[in-house]
């Protein structure tokens, strides 16, 4: 039995067929040994990926593949890069389970559109910033406000050259939670010296990008 009903299946079928314009490759990287979530990880997205005639998706071995783990800038597992006409920096860490497995599918979407939903004003500012910025937004699952962040911080990677985004489930990485003080979440924490919790509006979000920019 799959991890999606039937009627879920239908329903990302027909959102793909309306929606997905250029292929989108998933990449998943895993590990065979001490790594709990990868298996339920790789069911999700071998699902999703028979789906649409768009979407493939490629498994490779954290220890085994150093080239492409370098290519993509994977330092943890189960760790997911979405690659659309480039790779726009879209990242997810730990299971896309919960209210994030909407931020997947919207996030493929954006990939195989090469755009997103932010306004004029922000893809602009954007698209002007010159040194690279990466992006951490620790989620759980259950929390209904982490998407609105992780997708922010994606869509900010799909307009920027300069910018990579990552989607960390807490409870997977115990470690980077002690280390960034997470005490809530969405927290997020941009190039080490910018942190917030929250959910924040678009202005608020791309001003602060900009400021780690600077």
């Amino acid at each position: 039995m799959g991890m999606l009903k039937e009627e879920d299946q239908n329903h990302l079928r027909h959102e793909f067929s309306g929606k997905l314009v250029n292929p989108v490759k998933i990449v998943f990287f895993t590990q065979k040994l001490e790594c709990m979530y990868c298996q339920p990880t790789e069911e999700i997205l071998t699902e999703i990926a028979s789906l649409s005639d768009k979407l493939t998706l490629e498994k490779h071995d954290l220890l085994e593949d150093k080239s492409l783990v370098d290519q993509y800038g994977i330092d943890k597992i189960p760790g997911i890069a979405l690659i659309g006409g480039r790779d726009y920096g879209v990242r997810f860490f730990g299971v896309p389970s919960g209210f994030e497995f909407t931020t997947l599918i919207e996030d493929i979407i954006d990939v195989s559109r090469g755009t997103t939903g932010l306004t004029l004003d922000s893809r602009e500012k954007l698209k002007k910033i010159a040194k690279p910025v990466r992006i951490q937004v620790f989620i759980t699952p259950t929390c209904p406000y982490c998407p609105a962040a992780v997708r922010m911080a994606h869509q900010a990677a799909i307009e920027s050259d300069m910018i990579t985004a990552h989607m960390v489930e807490s409870a997977e990485f115990p470690h980077l939670v002690q280390k960034y003080g997470v005490m809530g979440v969405p927290k997020v924490i941009i190039n080490e010296t910018i942190q917030f919790e929250g959910a924040q509006p678009e202005p608020v979000f791309i001003n602060h990008i900009l400021k780690a920019a600077e």
